[in-house]
């Protein structure tokens, strides 16, 4: 029962710091209205988080993890097998929820790659039910699978998706250097490239 409870203060303070900081912006937005919102007590804050700083991250971790999980599931409904068609496939998932969720991402800004590469937030977090990220799994296992030559796959993977990340906020957000779905066919030609050699 006691778990319960802090599970649910804990969602509502990453749900009150979503919303306070989509809405009022990082800055604006005190602690105080954090848990103003939550309703819960300022120490209850800092029984889960050091500070706002790392509410916040641990938000943009679990929501860019999120994104991943839920691209995955919606591969697993596919029968694409091919692992640049599989990533292609993910990438493309991810860029048409935040073209259609331009706050979220504005508050992920160009750091989607903390949604699999969270080692340091996770280990702050303390967080014991954090999803496996999917995409992780699957693309060491393709790159096995598929006798794919790839000196690290990690740091490919890495490299993927901080490309993805950070262009595609400019490309979403201000039309450069293309608005997005003419962006689209350059990115995955890329991304092909980067898997495929």
């Amino acid at each position: 029962m006691k778990k319960e409870k802090d599970a649910e203060k804990e969602s509502r303070l990453l749900n009150s710091g979503f919303k306070l900081f989509t809405h009022k912006g990082f800055k604006e937005t005190s602690i105080q209205e954090i848990v103003d919102d939550a309703k819960v007590a300022k120490g209850t804050f800092y029984t889960y988080f050091k500070d706002k700083f790392e509410l916040r991250n641990v938000l943009i971790a679990k929501k860019s993890n999120k994104l991943f999980n839920d691209a995955y599931k919606a591969l697993q409904k596919t029968e694409i097998t091919k692992l640049d068609d599989q990533v292609i496939f993910i990438i493309d998932y991810i860029i048409d929820v935040l073209n259609k969720n331009q706050i979220l991402l504005q508050f992920i800004a160009k750091n989607l790659s903390w949604g699999i590469y969270t080692k340091a937030i996770n280990e702050l977090y303390q967080n014991t039910e954090a999803e496996e990220t999917s995409i992780y799994q699957l693309f060491l296992n393709g790159i096995r699978e598929q006798n794919i030559k790839m000196e690290n796959p990690e740091v490919t993977l890495y490299m993927i998706i901080e490309l993805v990340s950070s262009t595609c906020f400019n490309s979403i957000l201000y039309k450069e250097p293309l608005p997005i779905n003419e962006f689209k066919p350059y990115l995955y030609q890329e991304i092909r490239h980067l898997i495929t050699g």
